[in-house]
């Protein structure tokens, strides 16, 4: 355990921080599966569903909590897997 003011400050903000990056990190990929459930099934919402995930990465690169590159990456992921399983329904 720290001893030094400082350092108590830090680990107190750096738990608020990976709770707040769980948190996120859960969301994105709920919606994510939900995206590409919904295009599985060939859902009225599956665009609905497509552009709320794309929100959520877009929302977590711009705070910091994805590389703005690993958001590039799960968006494009999501696309050709939501394509697919529209494909298959």
């Amino acid at each position: 355990m720290a001893n030094i003011k400082s350092q108590i400050k830090r680990n107190r903000q750096s738990e608020v921080d990976r709770l707040r990056n769980r948190e996120v990190r859960s969301e994105i990929n709920t919606r994510t599966k939900a995206a590409v459930n919904a295009a599985a099934e060939g859902a009225d919402n599956a665009a609905e569903a497509l552009q709320v995930a794309i929100s959520r990465i877009d929302k977590a690169a711009q705070k910091g909590m994805l590389h703005k590159r690993t958001a590039a990456r799960r968006k494009s992921r999501l696309m050709r897997d939501v394509a697919a399983a529209a494909e298959k329904a």
